[in-house]
């Protein structure tokens, strides 16, 4: 298994959390312990479980972390559609 540095989903997801980071900034300070937060969370878990899948000894394992942060990037997807509402 490769080092999850070396793979390019984990370093795309590394440069989405950076951005989402940067544009949770702009949010509203009455959503800092909301929205924004729940945001932060979402977008951090993505190169995470990139990360600990990689880290796991068969396919099938790292597989299952990618399902998992598949699934927060579409929780990502949600609230990020939801705050631009």
């Amino acid at each position: 298994m490769k080092d999850h540095k070396d793979l390019d989903v984990w370093k795309e997801s590394m440069f989405l959390t950076e951005n989402i980071y940067a544009l949770t900034k702009m949010f509203p300070s009455e959503e800092k312990y909301g929205l924004t937060n729940q945001i932060k969370q979402a977008v951090v878990s993505i190169p995470s479980n990139i990360a600990e899948g990689a880290a796991r000894k068969g396919d099938i394992e790292f597989i299952q972390f990618l399902y998992i942060a598949m699934g927060s990037l579409s929780e990502l997807e949600t609230q990020m559609i939801l705050s631009n509402r």
